[in-house]
């Protein structure tokens, strides 16, 4: 009689937590990275947990790369109550065989959550390093950072930066993506490193980068309507690509010399 009774229990409270809604809703606590990098799609939350509390917020002032920076206590007593919470950019700093390697995480927030703390979720990592590092350096610095070895891995360039995709697609990505034909792509773990001197024309690996952004981006998005400014190039961290030999280049063209006159 006690077993039908609490069997009876069991099935009555499942059937109102089904009708509530609770039961098909997600729990950010079981958030988990969408891709390899293991910091896209995490909660807030979960990054603190695993990187510790940030040693500053930054808020970015507009669409350039113009920031004001607060200490994580000001930030929490005062700041992040006069933007947005995906506004506050959690920012980490280490030091690495001697270069400043600076972390910035950007968030979005769940759309149906309506609660006063949203949560918020990892959407971008950037990377910028204090001084300038060369292309081949840039694995040994950020641990984060494994691009692909095949020298068919889809890799494109323009004059100040390079775009790496790596690996699989991810469905549940299209969560952290502001593109509005987001449902109708496929979205990949991205690498896109920037030179703020430009890149050099053959790339190198000694070329010189300033940061680098860890997001998901579509391959189809780029070569459908971004094909014109992402120059499709072979894989920078292949074997194929050191191995390669580079076309001499032409000579400097030799000064005309200016015959000089007495006075």
């Amino acid at each position: 009689m006690l077993l039908h009774r609490s069997t009876h229990t069991i099935l009555v409270s499942l059937l109102l937590l089904s009708f509530s809604g609770i039961w098909f809703q997600p729990s950010a606590a079981l958030a988990a990275p969408y891709f390899e990098d293991g910091y896209l799609g995490l909660t807030q939350t979960e990054l603190h947990q695993k990187l510790g509390m940030p040693q500053a917020v930054r808020d970015r002032k507009s669409a350039l790369r113009v920031f004001t920076y607060y200490a994580i206590t000001d930030w929490e007593k005062y700041f992040r109550k006069l933007v947005s919470p995906e506004n506050g950019e959690d920012v980490y700093t280490f030091t690495r065989d001697g270069i400043d390697v600076r972390y910035s995480f950007s968030y979005t927030a769940d759309p149906n959550d309506d609660t006063e703390n949203q949560t918020l979720f990892v959407r971008l990592v950037d990377i910028e390093f204090s001084p300038s590092v060369p292309l081949a350096q840039i694995p040994s610095l950020v641990p984060e950072f494994r691009p692909s070895e095949d020298p068919a891995a889809p890799s494109f360039r323009s004059n100040i930066w390079v775009l790496l995709f790596k690996g699989a697609s991810s469905p549940a990505a299209r969560f952290i993506v502001k593109e509005t034909t987001r449902d109708k792509l496929e979205w990949t773990l991205a690498f896109q490193l920037f030179s703020l001197q430009g890149l050099p024309d053959p790339l190198t690996t000694k070329a010189l980068v300033d940061r680098v952004e860890i997001s998901t981006q579509s391959v189809d998005l780029v070569k459908q309507r971004q094909r014109h400014t992402h120059d499709p190039i072979l894989n920078p961290y292949s074997r194929e690509f050191s191995q390669r030999r580079l076309a001499p280049q032409p000579p400097l063209a030799k000064k005309i010399p200016v015959p000089k006159y007495a006075d």
